[in-house]
């Protein structure tokens, strides 16, 4: 008895122990009791929230672009219904199964839909895989009756581009496409997210801001599965601002039509505005292909094709003028005092600095008036011989050349006006004298683009006014962002170089007897139009280079720029037929696009429609030989001059 109250005792919890284990009790139940209350009290709004969201959904509504109208307010860009299907990862039970069954329902092929789950695979989970664009009915409806083995698909309706077919004004227009990555991390895009639709190039980039609109949204309430099972509310999306282009699409199917089967680019453009009427280049491509997600097949075929069919030549091909750019030799000449009693005769060519230049015929006495329309490049070998080479490239330079035109179109290219400065900063050696020969009929070093030569010739052709091309009225500009655009674009704009009225008068009128019988273009002369404008054929390589490198066919560009009237002209119209034989030949291309605003304007004016234009009768009397192959000018100093890209040109007409 004594033994059992010993152990008793002995068994028995020290005091300290179990005061602590009570403190322990008491500490856990009220860390208990302060969650408690944080959950069901103290934080009651933001769980609610978060309870919510396992239930609702936020579906993006998709603002629809801008549509793009004529300058009469005719449908060029529409946009078209499509469904996309999105992959949401966060109802996805069983990769290795539902992808393949997801494969080959959408028609993907197997690796292309992994390598897509891939490439997000670090992005937050709460964010949607673009998995197909543009689905057919019949995908449709395999992801509807799939709803319970996949719950993950969803799809998402929005509105996609419709381009007008066969490349119509695609390079003007331009193409929408996915936002990059790479777009992303520029400031410029800081308002994108992944997936959305953004303008690549063209007009679709320029007025990206004003045509893309903003998202929308709407909460949906889903099962367990993701099915939609309720509506609670929406934000509206807000459309694009559809957009007015100063183009005529009367004259740009002409000028599409009238560069079919050639290779170059075709510009018209209001010279009292700088809007600009028409604009094609060749070869083209098809923008719709953009609209949906092009295959990385056909993205390789278009980036790898010889002739980059991207490329906007109306903009952006640098090449040697031939000459059209003894124009400007012709206003640098009459300014500078110089060509107005200038004579030379003309003996098939001349020799100068030990190196003998060709010309195309034995013109015989040859005075400014007779130099442009026969367009002897002996007068202007002479004449650009007299001026020198910074003389040329001042007004070169004033006339807008050697610089961006400031047309409101991305990656405008600025051509090359050489220059003694040029040389030495690119080649750091001195201009030499006998180099400034072949500049002098547009040939050597000297680029242009096609746009530059429309604002300049057209510029001279005015009085020296000379205006920024541009395709959009400023009215369709919000008035906040005209300075915003403005200053993205910038170049030479809106200028004014002073010309003696005579020296204008004299200039024009040469250039109206180009047309003429005895001229260049004799055979574009349209009775009843008072048509004026300048050849071009600028040799690509010399014939000799040529029978070395084994080259066939033309090795000329052919050029031509015309007008009409002759001064103060409302319409300008340059051609470049890459590969043509003759400037002439391009002064075909342009008679028909001038010869149908002609008409267009009769026709609204209700005068009588003017005849389709006719070739000129054959004028025996004329001293410029048609048809004859064009002569190789001797081997030219100059030879290691040409930049990278640039091909070694020599003769023109």
């Amino acid at each position: 008895m004594e033994s059992d109250a010993l152990s008793g005792r002995n068994e028995k919890l020290p005091t300290g122990r179990l005061h602590a284990a009570q403190y322990i009790l008491a500490l856990v139940l009220t860390i208990l009791l302060v969650g408690l209350w944080r959950l069901q009290v103290l934080n009651t709004d933001s769980f609610r929230v978060l309870a919510e969201a396992n239930r609702i959904r936020k579906v993006p509504v998709l603002a629809p672009r801008g549509k793009i109208f004529d300058r009469e307010g005719r449908l060029i860009v529409d946009n078209y219904p499509s469904v996309s299907c999105f992959l949401l990862r966060e109802q996805m039970q069983n990769a290795a199964v539902d992808l393949p069954m997801i494969a080959n329902g959408l028609h993907i092929p197997l690796d292309q839909l992994q390598a897509t789950v891939k490439r997000f695979q670090h992005a937050p989970k709460y964010e949607p895989i673009p998995v197909k664009e543009d689905i057919t009915p019949d995908e449709q409806a395999f992801i509807e009756a799939h709803r319970n083995e996949l719950p993950e698909l969803e799809t998402l309706d929005e509105q996609r581009r419709l381009y007008p077919p066969g490349g119509f004004a695609a390079h003007m227009i331009g193409y929408v496409g996915e936002v990059s990555e790479e777009m992303l991390n520029d400031p410029q895009y800081a308002e994108y997210e992944p997936g959305d639709v953004v303008g690549r190039s063209g007009i679709e980039k320029t007025y990206d801001a004003i045509l893309r609109g903003r998202n929308g949204s709407r909460d949906v309430v889903v099962d367990s599965h993701g099915r939609e099972i309720g509506h609670l509310g929406e934000t509206p999306a807000v459309p694009g601002h559809d957009l007015r282009l100063t183009i005529d699409l009367d004259l740009q199917k002409v000028a599409e039509q009238a560069l079919q089967g050639h290779n170059g680019a075709i510009v018209a453009m209001d010279p009292h505005t700088g809007e600009v009427l028409a604009m094609v280049s060749r070869p083209t491509f098809d923008p719709n292909a953009f609209s949906v997600r092009i295959k990385r097949d056909e993205w390789n075929q278009i980036l790898n094709d010889p002739n980059h069919p991207l490329l906007n030549k109306a903009i952006q091909a640098q090449l040697a003028p031939g000459s059209t750019f003894k124009i400007i030799m012709s206003a640098a000449g009459l300014q500078e005092n110089i060509a107005e009693n200038l004579h030379v005769f003309c003996n098939g060519g001349g020799t100068y600095y030990g190196q003998y230049h060709k010309c195309d015929a034995r013109h015989g006495d040859v005075d400014i008036n007779h130099a442009i329309p026969w367009s002897c490049d002996t007068y202007f070998y002479t004449l650009a011989d007299k001026l020198g080479i910074e003389t040329i490239a001042k007004y070169a330079t004033e006339f807008g050349l050697g610089q961006k035109t400031g047309i409101d179109l991305p990656e405008e290219a600025t051509g090359i006006v050489p220059s003694e400065e040029w040389k030495m900063r690119n080649y750091h050696e001195k201009w030499y004298a006998g180099e400034t020969i072949s500049v002098g009929i547009g040939q050597g070093p000297v680029t242009v683009t096609p746009i530059q030569l429309a604002r300049a010739l057209s510029g001279i052709a005015s009085g020296g006014v000379m205006r920024r091309p541009h395709l959009v009225f400023a009215d369709e500009i919000p008035d906040e962002q005209k300075d915003e655009y403005a200053d993205m674009f910038p170049g030479s704009g809106e200028k004014t170089v002073p010309l003696d009225p005579a020296n204008w008068e004299t200039i024009t009128d040469g250039m109206a007897a180009a047309t003429m019988p005895g001229g260049t273009a004799a055979a574009s002369h349209m009775e009843g139009i008072d048509f004026a404008g300048k050849t071009g054929t600028a040799q690509t390589v010399s014939h000799d280079a040529a029978a070395k490198l084994g080259l066939h066919g033309s090795l000329t560009n052919a050029w031509f720029v015309g007008m009409t009237p002759r001064r103060n002209p409302d319409i300008v119209v340059v051609a470049l037929w890459e590969g043509g034989a003759w400037g002439k030949d391009s002064a075909a291309l342009v008679a028909a696009v001038v010869n149908a605003y002609v008409t267009k304007q009769r026709k609204a004016a209700g005068n009588l429609v003017v005849e389709p234009p006719k070739p000129a009768a054959t004028d025996t009397t004329s001293v410029v030989p048609q048809g004859e192959a064009k002569p190789q000018t001797g081997p030219q100093s100059t030879a290691s001059l040409q930049p990278a890209g640039v091909q070694k040109t020599a003769g023109t007409l």
